[in-house]
């Protein structure tokens, strides 16, 4: 069977990009057994673009796995660093995204950066891979938001007020397992005038990653769908990453979406990095938020280059193999049309206006 082009809700693939060790850089257009994502393994995969994530790292490096902090009982919880410095953030973030407009103009038409809905459909219904700008943790942006408008116009698109660490935005939830993401106060009154700001620009608030009250403070305030843009579900996996049943019935409510994160620790009902986990076990989460609030709000969210993957898909060029393991689930062939790019292209399209 042909699968359906896929667009997907998250990846950190600009980080290997921007490296500074030149161990760790890639070039996107190379091949690599490093990471997992480059162009040829997109193409090889069926990976039509999504969310490139640009995030700053703490300024003190995170080490190890949630793993090595594992107890007896199976519980876990992982030290979160600080947040980086505004400034500091600002010059990642702005290298980062000039480092993708150079790729899609390295990309002679081959790769282009997306700001309208348009232009994604247009990219998909003709092999063009697109690239959605995303900053994940708002620490770049400035509370006058003059930053803000600024990254608009470079193309941002999408904007996640948090990172798990605590920012002048809000509050995100810890790398800990069992837990609810019910853990601290929600948005400051930066943040909240944050969500005001992207609303009025059309830029989509990514909900992954931000505490339970934080999630409802944006429903009451924004007028766009809900999404989040790599979680799962709650109910399956208790870490507080992924969305409780109430939230999942809030997002469908606003029409919105959740794209499943691949990560093995977000997938487990016992929460541990396990790489012999199932392709299965994705496809198990699909069917529960399909089940609960219907597949329309069910979308990929990989975390690609951020997580560890099931060993059985190492990189994108797997994809097909996720795909058939959602076939193997009981999705229909429209179903997957819907969770590979239509939910995104709906969303987006309502989103930015």
């Amino acid at each position: 069977m042909q699968n359906p082009p896929i667009f997907d809700g998250h990846n950190d693939t600009v980080l290997a990009l921007c490296a500074t060790d030149a161990d760790k850089r890639r070039d996107f257009f190379t091949k690599s057994e490093q990471g997992h994502i480059d162009f040829p393994r997109a193409q090889e995969g069926g990976l039509a673009g999504g969310f490139f994530a640009m995030y700053t790292r703490s300024p003190e490096r995170m080490t190890g796995m949630p793993g090595d902090y594992l107890n007896d009982d199976g519980s876990y919880e992982f030290p979160l660093p600080s947040p980086p410095e505004q400034i500091d953030a600002l010059k990642f973030t702005v290298s980062a995204a000039a480092k993708l407009l150079e790729v899609e103009k390295q990309s002679q038409g081959k790769i282009k950066v997306v700001r309208t809905a348009d232009e994604l459909a247009h990219c998909l219904d003709n092999g063009i891979f697109a690239m959605l700008l995303h900053i994940e943790g708002a620490e770049a942006i400035d509370t006058d938001f003059e930053s803000l408008h600024v990254f608009y116009a470079m193309g941002l698109r999408s904007i996640g007020p948090v990172w798990s660490r605590p920012n002048a935005f809000g509050y995100g939830v810890p790398f800990k397992y069992p837990a609810t993401p019910d853990i601290g106060p929600g948005l400051t009154a930066a943040g909240k005038t944050l969500v005001r700001e992207c609303n009025q620009l059309g830029v989509l608030i990514d909900l992954s990653h931000l505490n339970e009250k934080g999630f409802w403070d944006v429903a009451s305030l924004s007028d766009a769908p809900l999404v989040a843009t790599h979680s799962n579900a709650h109910a399956l996996s208790a870490t507080p990453r992924n969305l409780t049943d109430k939230q999942l019935d809030a997002l469908a409510e606003s029409n919105g979406v959740v794209g499943m994160n691949y990560h093995i620790g977000f997938l487990r009902e016992d929460g541990r990095s396990d790489k012999e986990t199932s392709l299965a076990e994705i496809a198990r989460h699909a069917a529960y938020v399909a089940e609960r609030i219907g597949v329309e709000h069910v979308a990929l969210g990989s975390d690609f280059d951020g997580a560890v993957m099931p060993q059985d898909l190492r990189d994108a060029a797997g994809l097909p193999k996720l795909m058939d393991a959602l076939r193997e689930y009981g999705f229909s062939e429209a179903d997957l049309e819907k969770i590979a790019y239509k939910n995104w292209v709906r969303v987006l399209r309502d989103t930015w206006k």
